[in-house]
């Protein structure tokens, strides 16, 4: 069987092919329906994620041409245009490419644990269809355990890559019981919904969402069990808030020094925590000159961010190691297994032939034969019968005057050849 691994990502196709290649849950069904009428394809997984398409086969004999036929029509976009942004890895590349995708490696943010989640969901999806059998069977669970591996082995996902968990990350360092303070989010844009997402990840539960538009910060609050404000409540509800993350698109500052100086008076100078994502900014520089306000900057973080995508790149060499350990883990097994239906098919066929041999021979007893005489024809027939692939194997190793083969044969059937004496 060949293994192949079809797909587009975001380093080779632009988001407009990647959408018209994408599966829904309903199309999904009817794709891995489809695969399995797809000649020689015997098992097949399908990913698909906002930035990828990949199918996975395991064919009779290599299918790639077919898969991107078949992908090109399912879509009904072009297959030249699909083969010119596409990606084909087969057999051992094939391995080392679909855990490199379960461990993060190949994503848009190296190291996001957000695809593991995505590819077990594709492998539960094609078996629930009948499309996962023993060989896929064993590969992705495989993988999986191969991006845990990765996981608690490196240090590819222990940093934060992105400004929005970046600012959570410092929060944690700075408060020890983080699930336990009070947040304060101002705005309500795309920024404010990840940092709240992260948030709530780490336990937080008192939040708020003051936003210009009201409207706006009640529909991110629904969502997170959050207060609402506006800003216009600034002034008098800041100081109820240990944790302040900032990202709104005003032009002019939104909290001031004086604003925060208050605040701490009332607070009686319990410390503040503040991040500032926006630019221009929406924290005035100068309340980091107050002695409990610790305020940072996009900046700040986005130091801390460069740092940690160096450590991230590092971790991944780590991970790369691991994997092709891994790769030639499973070839191992996949060769045992042929190995072992080679030996199955081997002595299926001599016990075969030698039930046919034995049913004639008490046939031929039956009909009064010499016992002897059909002994003798019944030895000499399985004698030859399971002799003629190894004699026919040594004749042409021989005429070919192929020493290495014709040595290991000598060696496998025990004999005695001059090389040895």
């Amino acid at each position: 069987m060949t293994l192949i691994a079809l797909g587009i990502n975001h380093k080779t196709a632009p988001v407009e092919l990647r959408e018209k290649v994408a599966f829904t849950p309903d199309s999904l069904v009817e794709a891995l329906s489809s695969l399995k009428h797809l000649n020689g394809v015997d098992e097949s997984v399908i990913v698909s994620t906002c930035n990828r398409t990949e199918v996975y086969v395991s064919s009779e004999t290599s299918c790639a041409d077919q898969l991107i036929e078949w992908l090109a029509e399912f879509h009904n976009v072009d297959a030249r245009q699909l083969s010119a942004n596409a990606y084909i890895y087969e057999q051992a590349a094939a391995i080392e490419h679909v855990m490199k995708v379960a461990s993060g490696l190949d994503s848009l943010v190296l190291g996001e644990p957000q695809i593991l989640g995505q590819i077990k969901q594709a492998y539960n999806n094609a078996k629930h269809s009948g499309m996962v059998n023993t060989q896929f069977d064993k590969l992705f669970q495989h993988t999986f355990a191969v991006a845990k591996r990765v996981r608690t082995d490196t240090e590819i996902g222990a940093n934060a890559v992105s400004v929005a968990f970046a600012a959570v990350q410092l929060a944690k360092h700075i408060f020890a019981r983080l699930p336990e303070r009070s947040v304060l989010l101002v705005g309500a844009g795309e920024t404010i919904e990840l940092v709240a997402q992260h948030l709530k990840e780490q336990g937080v539960q008192k939040l708020a969402v003051a936003n210009r538009t009201r409207a706006r910060a009640e529909t991110l609050a629904a969502s997170l069990g959050a207060d609402v404000m506006t800003l216009s409540q600034l002034p008098e509800t800041l100081h109820r808030f240990d944790i302040v993350i900032s990202s709104t698109a005003s032009q002019l500052p939104l909290i001031g020094k004086g604003m925060v100086e208050d605040a701490l008076k009332q607070r009686r100078n319990l410390p503040m925590f503040m991040v500032d994502l926006a630019v221009p900014r929406d924290i005035e520089a100068q309340v980091n000159e107050l002695g409990d306000a610790y305020l940072y900057t996009v900046d700040d973080l986005q130091h801390i961010v460069q740092q940690n995508m160096a450590s991230r790149e590092q971790a991944a060499e780590e991970a790369v190691k691991i994997i092709q350990q891994q790769v030639m883990s499973y070839l191992q097994w996949q060769q045992s297994r042929q190995t072992v239906d080679l030996v199955k098919q081997y002595r299926d066929r001599g016990n075969l032939q030698r039930q046919e041999l034995v049913d004639k021979a008490l046939k031929q007893l039956q009909e009064g034969k010499a016992a002897e005489a059909v002994v003798e024809e019944l030895a000499y027939k399985l004698t030859n019968n399971l002799l003629h692939a190894p004699t026919r194997a040594l004749r042409d190793a021989s005429t070919q005057v192929d020493q290495r083969t014709t040595k290991w044969l000598s060696r496998v059937f025990e004999l005695d050849s001059d090389e040895s004496r």
